[in-house]
């Protein structure tokens, strides 16, 4: 075989229709020739994350340039290196990095990390990549948690969400997860063994997290937005923290909700704090180092939603903004 697919982002998407094969152009590459310490990795599992629609925007204003037109769609993935002269990275080697929408990543080694562990890729992808290196980087490093403490999650069977409330409740922290479905909160109760799930689409959001949250909040972790934002900033403790990592109920908004009142910012002495792995990319080592005896230990669970062929992806998007995917989302390619 001398070509291989890829995936191109030829067009923008626009805001509020759903992501569709327009958007993109699946092409033929010719399989490149090594130059003097590169290698080429043959991608066998690629994530999708909602990251993704901050990437295919064309907002240059935010944390990483968009993916330009005409260029590979960005993602993070794992694969093989099948041929080598990089003398790092030998044949046979198992790594993970961005390596975009594509079958084959020509390296020089520069963002990718070797894969240690002897783990599945769908356990690397759900655990160790970008869900749980954001999770561990977002909770002890701007969370900064404390044993005894409430902490509330959005997006709670999220693969972000999801590792976070698991990490505290490892951590001693009572924790509340808020989901879309009855399934994901019998899950991240019964599976994970948060304390308490909060169905977002259910009646008296208020009245619940009065219930689930008596002695207030301490820490709230956002990936998600939407209404009960507001409800959780309300009821959140003095100098309680609320860590800003993703908001995909506006992700495809014209013009974002507005936030919580800045009244209870001040009343309370809150810190609001956003935060990008793109920043963190250098601390990889060091997070995973924190992550592993946590997973390790079996205190980690999670689930994958895994779609099968590269084209899949297109499609897969949109299950961001139906809620139907169950666990991380992989494409097997």
């Amino acid at each position: 075989m001398t070509t291989y697919t890829a995936i191109n982002l030829i067009k923008r998407p626009i805001a509020g229709e759903p992501i569709n094969a327009e958007l993109f152009a699946v092409v033929q590459k010719d399989i490149p020739t090594l130059g003097e310490g590169e290698f080429l990795v043959k991608q066998n599992h690629m994530s999708l994350d909602p990251a993704m629609f901050g990437w295919m925007s064309p907002d240059t204003n935010s944390y990483i340039p968009p993916v330009a037109l005409g260029d590979v769609m960005r993602s993070s993935g794992v694969g093989e290196v099948i041929e080598s002269n990089h003398p790092e990275f030998k044949v046979g080697d198992r790594v993970m990095g961005m390596m975009g929408w594509q079958e084959y990543f020509l390296s020089k080694g520069q963002g990718l990390n070797k894969i240690t562990v002897p783990l599945p890729d769908e356990t690397i992808l759900s655990v160790f990549a970008l869900p749980g290196l954001t999770a561990t980087q977002g909770l002890f490093n701007v969370g900064k948690p404390k044993k005894g403490e409430t902490l509330i999650v959005t997006g709670a069977a999220g693969s972000v969400g999801s590792i976070v409330g698991q990490l505290a409740k490892a951590e001693g922290l009572k924790v509340i997860g808020v989901v879309g479905t009855n399934e994901k909160a019998d899950w991240i109760v019964n599976e994970l063994g948060f304390d308490a799930a909060i169905n977002y689409k259910s009646d008296d959001l208020d009245g619940q997290l009065a219930k689930h949250a008596v002695d207030g909040i301490d820490l709230y972790f956002e990936n998600t937005g939407g209404p009960i934002q507001s409800l959780i900033v309300d009821r959140m403790n003095a100098h309680g923290r609320v860590v800003v990592c993703g908001l995909i109920a506006d992700y495809d908004k014209e013009v974002p909700t507005p936030g919580p009142s800045w009244i209870n910012v001040i009343k309370r002495r809150l810190t609001i704090q956003g935060f990008t792995m793109p920043d963190h990319f250098h601390e990889v080592p060091a997070l995973l180092e924190k992550m592993t005896p946590y997973v390790m230990a079996g205190k980690i669970k999670h689930r994958s939603h895994v779609l099968e062929g590269l084209e899949s992806a297109i499609n897969g998007l949109n299950l961001f903004f139906t809620g139907e995917n169950k666990g991380k989302l992989i494409v097997k390619l």
